[in-house]
């Protein structure tokens, strides 16, 4: 990867290409699982899984008798996978490991694929029955570089996933040697001991070789999160959402989207958010952990922490971050920015706006090019607007600063104290211009 991420660490479609692995195990009921691992993937005990240090990198069979030593010996299947696979799904680890029958002789059921030739992966020779035999059982595994002209002809290729009878990989991997050219511990020679032992290799073929294809590039990886981002938007899409281009919009795992969503084109959904119901989404947007009420529309805006009622318009070019809690039919137009915020009802601020640390209340009105002035060099101070307030074009709300209930405040004004319920101020700094009552 030329990186000093590790490479099972990098990201597909927000989650590290490992996890995508160990969440496909889970879900073909794989619970007892074990990462061997070197010293330099700390990170991976953030991913909640057990880990044992293999210090040599001596080959694949070495990394298994490493996992081995820290396992419990049991009467059961062992299923082997690589952690840079992310596009592996459970169907797979499911149907390799239905292969295993011990009681039939069958030791290890691997994974194989019909892959395009040229191709670097170890080709699987067939047992020489094969030709009357309705279940051809696997030989032996012939690595690309060590194949005759014949064998590379094979299309036939080892995808690196195995499902052993663990009793029987006890036995044998005593057996297995590093008399190679790089001295180390090959897992492929598994398969002749075990033939060699009187037992049966099942393959189990996939019907896309792409599932079982490795990240080795970033390249790789890029076209590896196109086909996870797909999977993801055609699950949704299935579920009653519409994605007009999912070409063009990119999800995560873990959204909770309701039917007759609809997402435009361009759009990033991401971390734990909820779109309800009714909703469009886009063109443009970035969304993340955010709940969106139902009948909401967001064109081209980014709304992120925040949380949405029913019926609230947002956009073009809005920007809501950080902690807001926004009522029911809440108009936010062009260039508003919100930041934890608390929005009634009924508020309206179409134009180029910020509200920071702010409580508004039902129906208020924020006009064009007022914002809240919130820090005073030293910390954040809130601003409290009350029900049916009018607060003025290019308004400066200084605070710490409560604003009554059905005030008014003027084009211009800069509010630096309180304002009473129903008053009306205007200026720089502001002032009443109220009608006061007739006196007796």
């Amino acid at each position: 990867m030329k990186s000093a991420r590790p490479k099972v660490l990098h990201e597909l479609c927000g989650r590290p290409m490992l996890w995508w692995v160990l969440q496909a195990l889970e879900a073909a009921g794989i619970g007892d699982i074990v990462v061997v691992t070197n010293p330099e993937l700390d990170p991976l005990l953030a991913l909640g899984v057990r880990t044992v240090i293999q210090h040599e990198q001596l080959g694949t069979g070495h990394a298994v008798k490493i996992a081995l030593d820290a396992i419990e010996p049991r009467d059961g299947t062992l299923v082997v996978a690589y952690g840079d696979m992310p596009l592996v799904d459970r169907t797979i680890f499911e149907d390799v490991q239905a292969a295993v029958d011990p009681r039939a002789g069958t030791a290890l059921a691997l994974v194989t694929a019909r892959m395009p030739l040229p191709s670097s992966f170890g080709r699987i020779v067939r047992t020489a029955e094969a030709a009357r035999d309705t279940a051809p059982g696997v030989e032996r595994i012939v690595e690309a570089k060590d194949c005759t002209t014949e064998q590379l002809a094979i299309d036939e290729m080892n995808a690196g996933i195995y499902a052993f009878g663990e009793t029987a990989l006890r036995e044998i991997m005593p057996k297995i040697g590093n008399d190679n050219a790089q001295g180390e511990f090959y897992l492929t020679d598994a398969v002749e001991l075990l033939v060699a032992s009187g037992r049966r290799i099942a393959p189990v073929p996939v019907a896309d070789y792409r599932s079982v294809l490795g990240v080795n590039d970033r390249v790789e990886l890029a076209n590896a999160s196109t086909i996870l981002n797909r999977r993801l938007c055609e699950e949704h899409m299935r579920a009653g959402v519409t994605i007009t281009d999912p070409a063009t919009t990119y999800l995560e795992p873990g959204l909770a989207i309701e039917p007759d969503v609809t997402i435009m084109p361009g759009t990033w959904i991401y971390g734990e958010t909820r779109i309800a119901s009714g909703t469009t989404i886009g063109a443009r947007c970035r969304i993340g952990d955010a709940v969106i009420g139902a009948r909401c529309e967001i064109r081209e805006s980014i709304v992120t922490s925040t949380r949405l009622g029913d019926d609230v318009r947002i956009g073009p070019f809005a920007h809501l971050r950080d902690g807001n809690v926004i009522g029911d039919r809440v108009r936010v137009g062009n260039f508003v920015e919100f930041k934890k915020s608390e929005i009634g009802d009924d508020v309206k601020a179409n134009h180029l706006a910020y509200i920071g640390d702010a409580t508004v209340g039902d129906r208020t009105n924020y006009g064009a090019g007022a914002i809240t002035c919130n820090y005073d060099g030293t910390r954040k101070n809130r601003t409290k607007i009350g029900t049916d307030a009018f607060i003025g074009t290019n308004n400066s709300l200084v605070a710490p600063i409560t604003i009554g209930d059905g005030a008014v405040t003027g084009a211009g004004t800069v509010v630096i104290r309180d304002i009473p319920p129903g008053d009306k101020q205007v200026g720089n700094p502001a002032r009443s211009i109220a009608k006061k009552p007739a006196s007796t």
